[in-house]
């Protein structure tokens, strides 16, 4: 099984199950074959609006061409999804962040419980094992858990961390970390913010606070806002990446839990939402389960032919 076939098995299973059972028998694409595609990717968590976007895109495709096999079908529903992930116009990027910046700034974001502190922890792991000299900022002061988790996944990455005590200003540990960053010539500088909801402006209007507080060390910091979203909560992620997305300006999103739900469609409905690009994925709870997210293996994991003819 490769990896992304480990990341979508839930999500796939349960849309060839819905589509099946539309098809069995039938030798072309009609009206209740389209009803069927349309209930499975709600079922997915792909969302309405990205939903009728595609079934649009087949009705008007079955509507000129009179005729298509299943197997044009999916090939069009392969296309289809693909085109709606291409929001950066890049392919399968080794490396989704611009390390040519030194050092690249990285303000992670996201409510408590995504995963946000382990995702810092396994980016932290891949810079280091990449050669990268990497510091880890512990910004979330509300909850010192997060402080002592983040401790716990910077010494197994063999990296260095800023902190400071609970209730500490998050701004000025932002600041000390990139100020320090900057003396010890690091890589990568990796951020957490404190765990928010979208009525806790306060918390919100803090990301602000914090951006302008690092620019003050590096002008363009910081370079990369990542959106830490679960999966497994399906259209509630939508909701949270929303209301991130109009809090600060977020520029990539790490989607965690994938391999443990049907509701990987999500994924698709938020790219094509909020033009925001997915840079990783988590697809386990191991150090080495963050993943660069590859568009193109994405898509033909979710269509791959076994699952297809079965």
């Amino acid at each position: 099984m490769g990896l992304f076939d480990k990341g979508v098995k839930k999500t796939k299973e349960g849309f060839f199950q819905r589509l099946s059972r539309a098809v069995v028998g039938k030798s072309k694409v009609d009206d209740e074959v389209l009803d069927a595609i349309e209930e499975a990717l709600v079922a997915s968590d792909m969302g309405v609006d990205t939903t009728l976007k595609i079934v649009d895109s087949l009705e008007e495709r079955v509507g000129r061409d009179k005729y298509m096999s299943m197997d044009e079908l999916v090939e069009m529903l392969r296309d289809e999804i693909g085109k709606l992930l291409d929001v950066d116009g890049e392919t399968s990027p080794a490396e989704p962040f611009d390390l040519g910046k030194k050092p690249m700034v990285v303000m992670v974001v996201g409510v408590n419980g995504v995963g946000k502190t382990t995702t810092i922890g396994k980016l932290a792991s891949r810079y280091k094992s990449m050669g990268k000299k990497v510091i880890v900022g512990a910004a979330d002061t509300f909850r010192a858990a997060a402080v002592d988790q983040l401790v716990i996944w910077a010494e197994r990455a063999g990296v260095d961390i800023v902190k400071q005590g609970m209730g500490a200003d998050p701004a000025s540990v932002a600041f000390d970390t990139v100020k320090s960053a900057v003396a010890k010539e690091a890589d990568v500088v990796l951020i957490d913010t404190a765990g928010r909801l979208h009525n806790r402006v306060d918390l919100m209007n803090e990301l602000t606070k914090i951006r302008n507080v690092m620019r003050k060390v590096i002008p363009d910091a910081p370079h990369e806002v990542l959106l830490v979203l679960d999966a497994s909560t399906g259209q509630n992620a939508f909701q949270q990446a929303k209301e991130f997305s109009k809090a600060t300006d977020i520029t990539s999103l790490a989607v965690t839990k994938l391999d443990g739900t049907a509701k990987g469609g999500v994924v698709i409905g938020i790219v094509d939402q909020l033009k925001v690009p997915v840079k990783f994925i988590g697809i386990g709870e191991g150090v080495d389960d963050l993943k660069v997210f590859d568009k193109k293996e994405f898509v033909n994991s979710l269509f791959s032919k076994e699952d297809i003819d079965k």
